[in-house]
């Protein structure tokens, strides 16, 4: 088993590696934190192939006592709600006909009030174990803001996901978290202590 799954993220590696997903620069994670590297979501989602390849590696990593539970997928958008997507229709693709549907659930973005749950998916939410979904954690703080929501449509939050941890979380949830990939880039700052801002080192931009 062990085997089999090293197999499965030396491949996803060779993925990520062939698109240039991965990034070196100076770079706003957008919630507050700066640093160096930087998961590209936008190539990493260039190509619908490539996530749903990812997307399924990511559930042969999963634990099965979490795959076989999860009745909703949640993921902020763009691409976590692209990756949770992909992962609820693959997960009805492995499970018998009979089987009820896996709702999928986006987090969006409002100017006003920050990340939010449409009442539709609130609703469908509700009574439901829930798998939450992002392409990268860096800080986990959108990951905790989503968590947050989910609870508060009653939803059961099961576990969480990503293809790629940077292992520089401050926040934690009280789930099992899954990788595919991890990537040791713990050098960040707040944005108003980032020694490249001191520096005048410019944002990157791609």
């Amino acid at each position: 088993m062990t085997q089999r799954i090293d197999d499965v993220r030396k491949r996803a590696q060779g993925i990520l590696q062939d698109a240039n997903v991965l990034l070196e620069g100076h770079f706003d994670f957008g919630n507050g934190y700066h640093g160096r590297t930087y998961l590209n979501p936008h190539m990493l989602f260039c190509h619908p192939a490539t996530i749903w390849q990812l997307a399924q590696d990511l559930l042969d990593v999963l634990p099965y006592e979490i795959a076989t539970n999860v009745q909703a997928v949640v993921g902020p958008s763009t691409g976590g709600a692209l990756l949770a997507h992909t992962i609820a229709g693959l997960l009805d693709g492995r499970r018998d006909l009979a089987h009820p549907p896996t709702v999928f659930a986006p987090v969006q973005h409002d100017p006003e009030e920050g990340l939010r749950l449409r009442s539709t998916y609130r609703r469908v939410l509700a009574g439901k174990k829930v798998l939450l979904a992002d392409d990268v954690r860096n800080t986990g703080k959108t990951l905790a803001h989503c968590a947050e929501l989910v609870r508060k449509a009653g939803g059961e939050l099961i576990g969480s996901v990503q293809i790629y941890d940077r292992m520089a979380a401050v926040v934690s949830l009280d789930v099992p978290n899954v990788a595919l990939l991890e990537y040791d880039a713990r050098d960040i700052h707040t944005s108003t202590t980032c020694p490249q801002c001191a520096s005048g080192v410019p944002l990157t931009s791609f």
